[in-house]
């Protein structure tokens, strides 16, 4: 049976025209299957559903989404990545080596409430001084400046929601978060400016908020500036002393291909 099935040029053109027009026929789709967004149930012959691939450097796998929580489109991931994404649709959830990172960024989650609402918030601090590329010494730190070069804005207070950064987005995908990514070199795919060693675990309520807004801010700060709080209270009250003291920026990023 014909299944209700956005196939976008881009998948198609990785996939072939030959496996498309079988997935679009119900040769090879699924019929219910759990969306790679929400991961709530989904039917692809009652509602529109998206086809989402993911590609790493070895290996590809075909996801499905629910088409109002992704558009189709090709996501670009690192094979340590995609491993994991694929032990996480089998079950199989033993953690595979990671590699050591040079600069290593902590990502918390959490809901900020901002002009009345519950928005849904990355907040980034990395676990030691950044210094800027090319650079081998000083005792400064380069972190904001560096993300103020790529658009991100000074917060003096949490009072209203950050613009949103163009180019950027934030990867929810089966139910994970999975990387923040960043725009290519020359307009090319986006590329992973953080990504997660094992997709992220959020709560169903950030999840709920994420998909409302379509977007989720993140925050940065130096090392030493938040901490990881183990309540959204907390985490608040860190983001608000960080602001009033110059040490924050932060932008609204689209969920990926939205």
């Amino acid at each position: 049976m014909p299944r209700m099935l956005d196939v976008s040029d881009d998948v198609r053109a990785e996939i072939g025209d030959e496996e498309a027009d079988r997935l679009l026929a119900g040769e090879n789709a699924p019929g219910s299957y759990d969306c790679t967004s929400c991961r709530t149930q989904g039917d692809s012959e009652q509602e529109r559903t998206s086809t989402v691939l993911f590609i790493g450097d070895e290996t590809a796998v075909l996801a499905f989404a629910h088409a109002t929580c992704l558009p189709s489109q090709v996501v670009q991931v690192t094979e340590e990545q995609l491993q994991g994404a694929v032990r996480s649709i089998t079950g199989d959830e033993r953690p595979s080596g990671a590699q050591p990172e040079q600069a290593v960024l902590g990502v918390t989650s959490g809901l900020v409430l901002i002009a009345g609402e519950l928005h849904p918030a990355l907040v980034v601090e990395p676990t030691a001084r950044i210094a800027r590329p090319g650079t081998t010494g000083g005792s400064g730190d380069d972190f904001l400046p560096l993300l103020v070069e790529q658009g991100f804005m000074p917060v003096s207070g949490l009072t209203e929601v950050p613009p949103v950064l163009h180019g950027w987005s934030v990867l929810l995908a089966m139910g994970q978060l999975h990387a923040v990514l960043q725009p290519g070199t020359g307009g090319g795919s986006p590329v992973a400016w953080w990504q997660a060693h094992q997709p992220l675990q959020v709560t169903e309520s950030w999840r709920a908020a994420a998909n409302k807004h379509q977007q989720v801010l993140l925050f940065a700060a130096p090392v030493g500036s938040i901490g990881r709080q183990p309540r959204e209270d907390l985490l608040r009250g860190a983001l608000d002393k960080a602001a009033a003291d110059g040490r924050l920026v932060a932008s609204a990023m689209p969920l990926a291909g939205t």
